[in-house]
């Protein structure tokens, strides 16, 4: 665990003596960021990690590693705080309630992967457009004390990517979120919304959209909004 650093997922995609199983934890970020480049606020008590994921021949598709982070972070979440109703939000968002509690951040390098984790822990950031929450005063968590919670489910869950059948992750991740059937709409570029009913993910962990019209449309990348 360092005090300071731009961006944990940076520095540790850039570090070439990083192996599997590494974390950096970071106190403050002053580069954080989320997908498409938002920014990640960092705010003081809040948990701010990365990990490394070193992939190999015969491995599972690599976008498939987003319902590893997804199922690993609900996972440590929930071990500590298990009446709070936590779920899943497609692609990479951890909802308390219809909140964001916390978000994931895949990024790839050649035959590396890195998996940035965000959690409200201690207060929860203002987002225009996004309801947010934190886990205290429910559940009092430091980022000390989450990251061994968070680095362990990582680990069981990377190990069964590789060894269980992909149909068994998938519906593991579908068990925790939204349920098949829920409204949404995806929005793919500042004029691209594509609305639907949530029609499940595929074993690489697209999102299925069944369209008004019937037709399923297989999303692969994209912000959701539920209805």
């Amino acid at each position: 665990m360092v005090e300071r650093v731009g961006s944990t997922n940076s520095a540790l995609l850039s570090d070439g003596q990083a192996i599997e199983g590494d974390w950096l934890v970071a106190l403050h970020q002053d580069d954080g960021r989320g997908r498409h480049g938002r920014v990640w606020q960092s705010i003081e008590g809040n948990f701010l990690g990365s990990t490394i994921v070193q992939l190999h021949a015969g491995d599972p598709p690599a976008s498939a590693l987003a319902l590893v982070a997804g199922l690993a972070l609900i996972e440590a979440v929930a071990a500590a705080a298990p009446s709070v109703p936590l779920s899943l939000k497609w692609p990479n968002d951890l909802m308390l309630g219809g909140a964001k509690l916390g978000g994931i951040l895949l990024e790839r390098s050649g035959e590396r992967v890195v998996a940035g984790f965000g959690v409200n822990l201690a207060a929860a950031p203002a987002i225009d457009g996004r309801q947010t929450a934190a886990l205290m005063p429910t559940a009092d968590l430091t980022p000390q004390t989450f990251a061994p919670l968070i680095a362990g489910s990582f680990s069981r869950l990377l190990s069964a990517w590789r060894n269980v059948e992909p149909a068994a992750l998938a519906q593991a991740w579908l068990a925790r979120a939204h349920p098949v059937g829920t409204r949404l709409e995806v929005h793919s570029g500042p004029a691209e919304r594509i609305a639907g009913t949530f029609d499940g993910i595929d074993l690489d962990g697209a999102m299925r959209l069944r369209r008004d019209n019937g037709v399923i449309e297989v999303i692969r990348a994209g912000d959701v909004h539920l209805a």
